[in-house]
């Protein structure tokens, strides 16, 4: 029987119980994995507290991203097999699937290998970083050599992500933080700019170092009161891409700064990628090149047990993190 994370009622890391369950066999167009990593997100904290796009159905499983070995193949599999080593695509809602434990089923679909020069760690912090940043930057953002683009939230495992897809395209990172803590580890991790927006004016510092142009795109998981700096630094034409809501505020719209600058302020989420097939092989395809050629690497800030994994979840919550925290299986 494996070991499985559920919870029976939403709130604080706590309700978070490693439980012996049946193994369950994977239906049509299913496969089963033997996991041996399992890469944190922001999305499964939401989904514990109930605060997520999706409710859960109690006792609920969640998890988005896991890395391991196929040891069972549902029906109608024609390119997926037992031995295969695979990650997992967000691509499915977690109210019906979710990968925390040492057995997880999932779609066929949301099963893809990835390199062998990767690790089963890095194999686990892999799709949701690259694929939200990609959809963003590469597919709608459509991003260009000397293109200036502003990431906030910066050392997050997305953040870093969408620093090495800037650099990889020959654009221009300006990374914020809010302490200084981060500023070197965000340099080295390949930001032309760090913002300690703790210390620094975001509006001023921004437009200082784009000689009063403004940036052309925005890379934000934050949102609240922080949209309308955004706004005041962002160029004439540019595009404002919102992919998250960690701000504990209500979000004003900046109407006068829209207006004047014919601004596009745009939700989005990695779904609007993976759901699309044509989008999704695109996607794949970027990452697949960028993990071989090493312009994307992914970076681990810490690994926890499974058996630890609600400490796992109060250290994503605490913001002490720079790059992925994945927990082993």
């Amino acid at each position: 029987m494996p070991k499985i994370v559920r919870f029976h009622q939403t709130g604080g890391a706590e309700v978070l119980k490693l439980e012996d369950l049946p193994l369950v066999e994977p239906g049509k167009g299913e496969v089963r994995i033997k996991v041996e990593a399992i890469g944190l997100n922001r999305a499964e904290i939401m989904f514990r507290k109930g605060q997520y796009l999706e409710t859960p159905q109690l006792p609920a499983r969640l998890g988005y991203e896991a890395a391991g070995i196929i040891d069972a193949v549902g029906p109608d599999i024609p390119d997926l097999r037992i031995g295969d080593r695979v990650s997992t695509i967000p691509s499915f809602s977690m109210g019906q699937y979710g990968v925390y434990g040492e057995s997880a089923i999932v779609p066929a679909y949301a099963a893809a290998k990835y390199p062998d020069k990767l690790s089963a760690i890095e194999g686990a912090a892999i799709w949701m970083q690259y694929m939200t940043a990609f959809g963003a930057l590469i597919q709608y953002g459509n991003i260009q050599q000397d293109d200036t683009v502003l990431i906030t939230a910066a050392s997050s495992s997305v953040g870093l992500a969408a620093i090495q897809i800037v650099k990889a395209t020959g654009g221009v990172a300006i990374a914020t933080t809010r302490g200084a803590d981060k500023k070197a580890f965000l340099l080295e991790a390949g930001a032309d700019h760090v913002i300690v927006t703790d210390e620094e004016d975001l509006v001023k510092r921004g437009m200082a170092l784009t000689s009063g142009k403004g940036v052309r795109v925005v890379f934000d998981p934050v949102a609240g009161p922080l949209l309308e700096q955004l706004a005041a630094v962002t160029a004439p034409g540019g595009i404002i891409f919102e992919y998250g809501a960690l701000a504990p505020h209500p979000t004003p719209f900046p109407l006068f700064p829209a207006l004047s600058k014919g601004l596009t302020i745009r939700g989005y989420t990695l779904f609007e990628i993976v759901k699309n097939p044509e989008m999704l092989k695109r996607g794949k395809g970027y990452i697949y090149q960028g993990l071989e050629s090493g312009s994307l690497k992914p970076i681990i800030d810490r690994t926890f047990p499974l058996a630890e994994i609600a400490e796992a979840h109060r250290y994503m919550v605490s913001n002490q993190q720079k790059g992925k925290i994945v927990v082993t299986v």
